[in-house]
């Protein structure tokens, strides 16, 4: 670096070279701290979490670059020769803490969004701590490779090591990626949430307990677990009974003598119905319950209840109890349920 003159006083590198530096990074900081605490403000006031996640990894690499730009300034204002030992280190030494810079703004970056949203993707609930780990991984290995390539060494050699081992990987743990993939086709198309209540096509159902990276959790009705590998969930016809609501139908087959009052039984069944939805657990009170005559059987008239549960398990206990009700009221008011009639011809069986 030379010396300067300013107004005819000649001023060594050594003293004004801290000067420029620490006046440039100064202005540089507040410029920054005036710019972050309005910007704060305004993301304070926003509902999304975007915004302070991005000031968040964005605060410390820009202070890294603000540093480094005040050597950079100082350069420009007395250029250093480019042969030099010094030049070359000066490059070195600005690309290095350049692309560390945007190595921890990314770092931050996605950890920061994989803690934030964690909460909200079940899948992240569990394992938002092999996810964070992961992508740390994959960003410090491309800083490193963008480092090498930056210092002139050649990464074609590494890239073609990586693609042959990664391809022998994958074709070991081909199951593994089968799962794994499948697993985040569950979290972008949702056919089941934590929490939902399931039946798949095999037979099994139960509460969806743990959605995992390889496999989904069912707890079933016995309070035993079944645990289904995502590739075969997602293969697999699924019965959501939380879809689009928690609410369901809840439908109870009925047959009355051939001699009943259709009208009472109508009316005497939905008024069991009513006391039922008001008064047991789990039933739905404003629904209104109504029947369907559909069938002339052999010793019934058959007909469908249709009632209301608040969830699939509500159903068993509004069944439980309706049934208990409609048969005592059934009897209160002579309404017969009868018994299946077989008719045995004795001449044919003597003839036989």
């Amino acid at each position: 670096m030379k010396d300067i003159a300013l107004f005819n006083v000649t001023i060594q590198a050594f003293i004004y070279a801290p000067v420029v530096y620490f006046i440039w990074v100064s202005i540089l900081l507040s410029i920054k701290k005036l710019i972050f605490v309005r910007v704060e403000r305004f993301a304070g006031r926003t509902s999304s979490k975007l915004d302070d996640i991005l000031l968040s990894a964005l605060n410390f690499p820009l202070v890294l670059l603000i540093f480094v730009s005040g050597i950079f300034i100082v350069e420009r204002i007395s250029p250093i020769q480019s042969d030099s030992e010094i030049f070359k280190y000066f490059l070195v030494g600005f690309r290095t803490t350049t692309v560390i810079a945007i190595i921890l703004f990314l770092d931050k970056l996605f950890t920061n969004l994989i803690s934030t949203y964690s909460l909200k993707i079940e899948i992240l609930k569990a394992s938002g701590g092999v996810a964070r780990t992961v992508v740390r991984i994959i960003v410090i290995s491309l800083g490193l490779l963008i480092l090498l390539d930056s210092f002139g060494v050649s990464i074609t050699p590494i890239l073609a090591s990586l693609g042959i081992g990664s391809l022998a990987v994958a074709l070991a743990l081909q199951p593994t990626l089968e799962n794994f993939f499948s697993g985040i086709q569950i979290i972008i198309d949702k056919p089941v949430q934590l929490g939902h209540f399931i039946k798949l096509e095999s037979g099994e159902e139960g509460y969806v307990e743990k959605l995992g990276w390889r496999s989904t959790w069912i707890r079933m009705l016995p309070n035993n677990v079944v645990v289904i590998p995502n590739k075969v969930l997602v293969n697999s016809r699924i019965l959501n009974y939380y879809y689009p609501q928690t609410e369901m139908a809840v439908l109870v087959q009925v047959g009355v003598h051939y001699g009943s009052d259709l009208k009472k039984v109508e009316r005497v069944t939905i008024e069991v119905g009513k006391e039922v939805m008001r008064e047991v657990k789990g039933g739905v009170p404003e629904f209104e319950p109504f029947i369907r005559y559909h069938t002339f059987n052999s010793s019934s008239i058959d007909f469908t209840v249709i009632l209301r549960a608040k969830e699939f398990v509500d159903n068993y206990l509004v069944k439980h109890e309706f049934i208990k009700k409609l048969q005592e009221r059934y009897a209160k008011e002579g309404i017969v349920i009868p018994f299946p009639i077989r008719a045995i011809n004795y001449d044919q069986e003597k003839a036989a």
